[in-house]
């Protein structure tokens, strides 16, 4: 079946009633804004009162002719134009990504070295402790309260709620239905495709639908349609038709009308430290740098790696031990599994797990096969006969999984990366799916944080190509931070 024979007749019109969604969704995005700058401000103040009372203890400083109640409004104030500044409330970059993060800190970093530079030029005695301690606790504090901020906003979005952009794709077909899938595989990210526009040739005289997206209309109406859908964004993908001059005017028609132009290249699953822009004769290059999978920052990674291992294990030997008695004491059989699985390379290693079935479960597999509850070349089963009692309670709490510290130690495996593979799904890998090999499988990773069993073959295969090719030692930060609530959620944990 080609795109094309996607276009169906839509039994109604494709123009929705009411207000504009566009104008619904400003409105709720400034909402969210006003939200973050009054959260903001209360982080700060409080982070001044910490820093006064961490510094001074709560009396009046001896010996210092500093006006404190002035210099903290004042220094509230600066802060929020910092911020400001910074781009910190800009649409594009709050609600996703890491930027919103990355920016939060850097003005608190500018304005904190600002005042630093003013008080030695102007020789100003206000306290360096003072100032200390309200830039950590107010940085942490900001950061804090806008991811908590975030998160209540990606699940509203999730749920078909909170403020999200409305989207018009233009392109053919076959890139405008990748654009809408890619679109709505992460809804949290905030971009709600409201309609299409196509090429002229594929329009009929009817209203049509691509799929379940309604077409609104071809390229020669691009700015009339996103005005009748009430879009407030237009995403442009591949079409031989939407030559430079076409875009280029586009813009210019878009400009004034509160619609924002984004243009979806054909390239997806690079994470942006990973993509340059270069301006060449006017055209907006876009460089890409290869992956890295050795050097300096491999290097670091396995220290961190082997030190937080060796830290683990030793701070968590009494839970260890715990759970040793429990398994020894509900079935029949050693406290440990030790499974073979392929690491970096293709070298295989023995992979150490607390043991959850019982002991003749690869012999009982063949029975079950049938039973299998997902696609592609794992076997998953929720209600598996062969768990006993204690194993599916350390298997809802990821708890099996400790003893791959050692794996850590050992250097054979990571704290985060893919998900270590048998060899029988190994031999039966494509070119694509093999690259997985080209880092060290982790005990976490994202697919972990992203569903775990829930998650469909493609869809795993997927996060831990892109993890292969975008990893890096923030990432594994952040993969770390959101593992402990996917284990406290124990969704797809099975």
């Amino acid at each position: 079946m080609t795109a094309a024979t996607l276009l169906t007749p839509a039994s109604t019109s494709a123009t929705p009633e009411g207000p504009p969604s566009g104008l619904v969704a400003r409105a709720d995005e400034r909402s969210y804004v006003r939200v973050l700058v009054v959260l903001d401000t209360t982080i700060l103040i409080i982070a001044l009162f910490i820093g006064y009372v961490g510094r001074f203890g709560g009396d009046e400083p001896v010996g210092s002719e500093i006006p404190y109640v002035l210099v903290a409004p004042g220094l509230v104030l600066a802060w929020l134009i910092s911020l400001k500044a910074l781009g910190c409330y800009d649409d594009r970059v709050v609600g996703y990504g890491a930027d919103e993060y990355r920016r939060v800190s850097s003005a608190s970093l500018r304005l904190a070295g600002a005042i630093a530079i003013a008080g030695y030029i102007a020789d100003v005695g206000v306290s360096r402790g003072f100032l200390g301690i309200s830039f950590a606790v107010g940085t942490v504090g900001l950061e804090v309260t806008r991811f908590v901020v975030r998160k209540r906003l990606h699940r509203a979005r999730s749920k078909g709620a909170g403020w999200s952009r409305k989207v018009l794709v233009v392109g053919d077909t076959a890139h405008v239905l990748e654009l809408v899938h890619t679109l709505r595989r992460e809804p949290y990210a905030g971009y709600q495709v409201v309609g299409a526009c196509i090429p002229d040739a594929l329009l009929a005289p009817v209203a049509q639908r691509l799929g379940d997206v309604p077409v609104v209309g071809s390229f020669r109406g691009i700015p009339e349609a996103a005005t009748a859908i009430g879009a407030d964004t237009v995403a442009v993908t591949a079409s031989g038709e939407l030559t430079a001059t076409r875009l280029r005017r586009l813009g210019w028609q878009l400009e004034g009308t509160g619609v924002d132009l984004v243009v979806a290249p054909a390239l997806t699953d690079v994470a942006g430290p990973r993509i340059h822009t270069r301006p060449v004769a006017g055209l907006p290059l876009i460089h890409v740098e290869a992956p890295e999978f050795r050097g300096a920052r491999k290097l670091v990674k396995g220290f961190v790696d082997r030190s937080a291992s060796s830290l683990a294990l030793a701070l968590l030997l009494p839970l260890i031990a715990v759970i040793a008695l429990a398994i020894k004491l509900d079935s029949r059989g050693p406290v440990l599994f030790r499974q073979v699985r392929v690491g970096r390379g293709g070298q295989e290693f023995g992979v150490f797990k607390f043991r959850t079935m019982v002991v003749n479960a690869d012999a009982l597999l063949a029975e079950l096969a049938a039973r299998n509850e997902t696609d592609g070349l794992m076997f998953k089963m929720r209600d598996d006969p062969r768990v006993t009692r204690v194993g599916r309670l350390l298997r809802k709490w990821s708890l099996d999984e400790l003893p791959q510290l050692v794996n850590v130690l050992l250097g054979q495996m990571s704290l985060v990366g893919p998900r270590p593979p048998l060899p029988s799904e190994v031999a039966r890998y494509d070119g694509d799916v093999a690259r997985r090999l080209l880092v060290k499988p982790g005990m976490t990773g994202l697919w972990q944080v992203s569903g775990r069993s829930d998650l469909s073959w493609e869809d795993g295969i997927r996060l831990d190509l892109y993890y292969v090719e975008n990893w890096s030692l923030a990432a594994d930060l952040t993969i770390l931070w959101k593992t402990a609530g996917a284990v406290l959620n124990s969704r797809g944990a099975y």
